[in-house]
């Protein structure tokens, strides 16, 4: 009998090996060797070695589009943070029979593909939108705002796609912030202010540096947004790339965008990972 669970858990964790390995292990190690090759306008590639494509991301115009890349991203996972934590508390905070309701209402969105949601906002706030038609019935403006095509419908795309992955790492920590700190904290005189800054932000910055990691790196690459609702004036990385591969064929240029991403989104995680343990020591200490 242990012979053959043993078995199966071989067979298992062979096969999510396997799998990783072939679809995630692969594919990186072809990225990172296409991004040191050269373009080669027959073939695509050429086999030959080359840094020009780490270099050109020097460049002042790809060094621009990075730098409104994590602008926008930093924006967007501030707008999430602001919106989320609230929202969160007050869902941690309602009775346990309400809990799965509001959480179920949070998730409803990861049942539409978040492409076909952009396409929504489309409706939503063009000049014939809904929003613009709802203000204009209600008097509150005379004549339609432009907010298609703009920075503002690009954020607005990002926090309202993004906005579940804020929310449920900040409930995951609130919800297990034990009551008794909040109590000890009123019965030495702290007022709501400093109950809230010195106790219960502390308690749950494992949930807020997770929920703007995992906001902030996807924003980042979201191109499809940028492109539905932003037009060409506010791209992303993830523009660039997805630009490079499929329309201006380059891919060493591309391959070498996306690594520069994806150790951007190392460091961040490893930050991540650094403040924990700093936190976690904290908490131990005190």
């Amino acid at each position: 009998m242990m012979s053959k669970r043993f078995n199966l858990q071989n067979a298992i964790i062979a096969l999510i090996v396997g799998w990783l390995t072939l679809f995630v292990l692969v594919p990186n190690v072809m990225i990172i060797g296409t991004s040191f090759l050269t373009r080669d306008e027959a073939n695509l590639i050429e086999l030959t070695f080359t840094l020009d494509n780490y270099a050109r991301l020097m460049d002042p115009l790809y060094a621009k589009v990075l730098w409104h890349s994590f602008y926008m991203a930093i924006i967007a996972t501030f707008m999430c943070l602001i919106i989320g934590y609230p929202f969160a508390y007050i869902v941690a905070k309602m009775p346990p029979k309400w809990r799965p309701f509001m959480l179920f209402l949070v998730i409803v969105p990861f049942w539409t593909n978040s492409l076909i949601r952009t396409y929504g906002l489309k409706i939503v706030l063009g000049t014939q939108g809904i929003l613009n038609k709802s203000l204009m019935a209600i008097d509150i403006i005379d004549k339609p705002m432009r907010i298609m095509y703009t920075e503002t419908a690009v954020m607005i795309g990002l926090v309202y796609i993004l906005l579940p992955f804020m929310i449920l790492p900040l409930y995951s920590a609130i919800e297990k912030l034990d009551d008794t700190y909040i109590e000890a904290a009123k019965d030495l005189g702290a007022n709501k202010l400093q109950t809230f800054t010195r106790v219960v932000l502390p308690l749950t910055m494992p949930g807020i540096i997770g929920g703007c990691l995992l906001v902030l790196l996807p924003a980042l690459g979201m191109f499809y947004v940028s492109d539905l609702l932003g037009g060409a004036k506010n791209l992303l990385i993830g523009n660039v790339i997805k630009s490079q591969v499929l329309n201006a064929r380059d891919w060493p240029f591309g391959a070498a965008t996306s690594i520069a991403l994806t150790l951007a989104m190392a460091i961040m995680l490893y930050a991540y990972y650094r403040a924990g343990k700093l936190l976690n020591r904290k908490v131990e200490l005190d």
